[in-house]
């Protein structure tokens, strides 16, 4: 099985590159709700920066399974894991840091929360995992 650390040269640059992915989590009807997200990969961590109280924080609280899918073009990768809700400020400020070196500068959100994401599988197209 795949992990962080089995990431190629190819795989670390896909997970820096300004893609966005899907974020999966399980709905109150044990469905599936998946929503675009932006997420930064730092310290074997996947981050994603929102609102308290929006579904997918409800959906981790009651159940901690998550998946964050990218894809640009014939390349793919999945991360899944276990997930938590961190409402630390230096949890928040380190992970809008990382978000900012990614994507842009997000707006200012007193309500931020940090999804943080322990992988414990990642699946990917061909170069992008050992």
């Amino acid at each position: 099985m795949a992990t962080i650390d089995s990431l190629t040269d190819d795989g670390r640059r896909f997970v820096t590159d300004s893609h966005l992915a899907t974020l999966s989590t399980i709905g109150p009807d044990g469905g599936l709700h998946v929503v675009a997200v932006g997420y930064t990969l730092d310290a074997g961590f996947v981050r994603i920066i929102t609102s308290d109280g929006t579904q997918k924080v409800r959906n981790i609280e009651r159940d901690a399974r998550a998946t964050v899918a990218q894809v640009s073009g014939p390349q793919w990768l999945s991360i899944a894991g276990e997930a938590i809700i961190e409402r630390d400020p230096d949890a928040v400020a380190h992970a809008v840091a990382l978000y900012a070196q990614r994507y842009r500068q997000p707006r200012v959100n007193p309500k931020r929360v940090v999804i943080r994401i322990e992988p414990r599988q990642v699946m990917g197209s061909a170069g992008l995992l050992v």
